[in-house]
């Protein structure tokens, strides 16, 4: 197996999974720490180093509230339960996990954005771990990346010190790591022409703001979108101009009581974490005309993102509105919308559209919630406290294996371990039945929009 690598910045060393056929590197440099002069710049390439460094547990967290310190909130129950887990403004580092013996392998390879409204989230939430979609041939990465004041905020002297990279300095950490794993993966026995990125919530919107720019096509061949869309029939469809991100970024100084960058940049991370969260400030991607000419939902249902394949769904209980007794799940509703923009236009070929409908076990009787389906696709169930049974092992398998499936070549279709084929899963342009439903059993139905 692989366990010392060759990277542009120095030898890394990994340790055997919980399964020793998997090599897991954990705490990568991919750019230099974004702290000092450098908080609120675009990322910087890593340093070079000499020696082995052993990269054998997660770096730091990005700077962000506390995980698990509302005990009332929902998802520190889910998976953000470590208050102690450490944090730092030093935070640009990636994981890997390659089931390779040699570099020579070419292994389709996995990117994956992690969620969290841009304001929270982590590579080391238990969920995410790499091991289970490795197993299946594939080089699996996990990007850490800069969240809300740290890798969002917009001010109008930061646009003038840096009209290249203005503001979405978090995005700017996905496509670098993105870049890097372009340039290294190789090594860990990876194919860095077969990179399918993926994320969900804000990670599957920050895939799409991803493709939204046209500098990331030499490095993208699919993308996994899960409950990355938003869309209402109700409002026109939200999104942040550079412009009302700078004039947050004026209230922020003017409330903080300073007036300079140099003043924002000798602030300790810690004090600039909780004036955020006290002001109850929260931060976005913002279209820059740079990075983001426009908004991406808008460009992927005009057909102006890039033009790759496509695995994207949502969860049935996710983010429910009502009108006038009209009752609509928002990112069910954003996803009709671009099947029916990518019929049109006929970009996207060769895209499979899912709905989770699995109502997980518990007494707090959760439903198909948002980001359920994550423990499910990374068959990471037993690292959760829910009493799963079987039949949610069987699913989980088979989520697994359908992503694995189009991760390697496109087509989620293919055979269970027992050699026997999963139900079929026609791509989401077919006017037969083209939506797969995650239940107790896999079927399918057509999607439908709503009436």
């Amino acid at each position: 197996m692989i366990r010392i690598v060759q990277t542009k910045q120095g030898l890394v060393r990994g340790l055997p999974a919980a399964d020793p056929y998997i090599t897991a590197f954990k705490g990568v440099p991919f750019a230099k720490p974004p702290v000092g002069e450098l908080r609120w710049r675009a990322p910087r390439e890593a340093d070079s180093y000499e020696g082995i460094k052993d990269c054998f547990d997660f770096a730091p967290i990005s700077m962000q509230n506390t995980p698990g310190e509302n005990k009332e909130d929902f998802y520190s129950r889910e998976w953000n339960l470590y208050p102690e887990i450490p944090m730092s403004e030093d935070c640009l580092y990636l994981n890997i996990w390659t089931p390779a013996k040699e570099p020579v392998e070419k292994l389709p390879v996995y990117v994956w954005y992690f969620g969290g409204g841009l304001q929270y989230g982590n590579t080391a939430e238990m969920e995410f771990d790499g091991e289970r979609i490795a197993r299946r041939g594939i080089v699996v990465v996990t990007v850490n990346y800069r969240i809300n004041v740290f890798g969002f905020f917009s001010h109008p002297d930061l646009s003038l010190e840096n009209p290249d990279a203005p503001t979405n300095f978090g995005n700017l950490d996905q496509k670098a790591g993105l870049k890097w794993v372009y340039e290294n993966i190789e090594n860990f026995g990876g194919d860095p022409e077969q990179i399918t990125i993926g994320g969900q919530s804000a990670g599957g919107g920050s895939v799409l703001t991803q493709l939204n720019d046209p500098s990331n096509a030499p490095y993208i061949k699919r993308a996994v979108v899960e409950s990355g869309m938003f869309l209402s029939p109700f409002h026109d469809s939200p999104y942040t101009t550079i412009e009302q991100s700078e004039k947050q970024g004026i209230e922020f100084f003017e409330k903080l009581g300073i007036k300079t960058l140099q003043e924002a940049r000798a602030l300790p991370a810690e004090y600039l974490r909780d004036k955020n969260r006290d002001f109850g400030l929260q931060w976005w991607t913002a279209t820059d005309g740079v990075f983001q000419k426009a908004y991406y939902l808008e460009n992927l249902l005009q057909g102006n993102v890039l033009d790759v394949p496509l695995f994207f769904g949502y969860t049935k209980d996710e983010f429910i509105e009502e009108n006038q007794g009209r009752v609509v799940n928002t990112i069910e509703f954003a996803v009709q919308e671009a099947v029916r923009s990518m019929k049109q236009t006929g970009k996207h070929k060769h895209s499979y559209c899912y709905e989770f409908a699995l109502s997980l076990p518990g007494d707090d009787q959760p439903g198909a919630f948002h980001s359920s389906d994550l423990w499910f696709f990374f068959e990471t169930l037993a690292k959760c406290f829910r009493p799963f049974t079987g039949v949610h092992y069987d699913l989980s398998r088979w989520m697994c294996n359908y992503l694995a499936n189009f991760i390697k070549n496109g087509n989620p279709n293919g055979n269970d371990q027992d050699k026997n084929p999963m139900p079929e899963w026609k791509d989401c342009l077919s006017e037969e039945d083209n939506l797969m439903v995650f239940d107790v059993l896999c079927s399918t139905k057509k999607l439908e929009k709503d009436k």
